[in-house]
């Protein structure tokens, strides 16, 4: 089991910026991916950014350009840093962690509380 904390959600206008961030709890196992998940109202869920334990990195077309997704391995923690946000970025973003998959996979196995991201015209 992992336990996913985000932070830093809130209310931005558009062409602002956000940092949201991730910690995941303490496991006998290194996870292998980490990363930021979203959905918005009346949408399916999609995965907007991961990154391996590795290093490997994927964003969706939506956001590529304008999100950066990071992690701190030795802290378990993932962060996304959402820049030039638009009003269709809005969206309950949800952190992402698994410990076998890699990148491109939409069944990961655990996923955050969430944090609302509202980017207001």
């Amino acid at each position: 089991q992992v336990q996913l904390v985000e932070s830093g959600g809130g209310v931005v206008q558009a062409g602002g910026s956000l940092t949201l961030s991730c910690a995941a709890s303490r496991n006998r196992y290194s996870i292998n991916f980490m990363g930021w998940g979203r959905q918005a109202p009346g949408k399916q869920r999609e995965v907007v950014a991961g990154m391996t334990s590795g290093g490997s990195i994927n964003y969706s077309d939506s956001v590529k350009g304008r999100f950066t997704v990071s992690r701190d391995n030795a802290k378990n923690t993932v962060y996304l840093q959402m820049n030039s946000l638009k009003p269709e970025d809005t969206a309950v973003y949800y952190c992402i962690a698994d410990y076998r998959r890699g990148l491109g996979s939409t069944k990961y196995d655990y996923w955050g509380q969430g944090t609302q991201v509202t980017v207001s015209s």
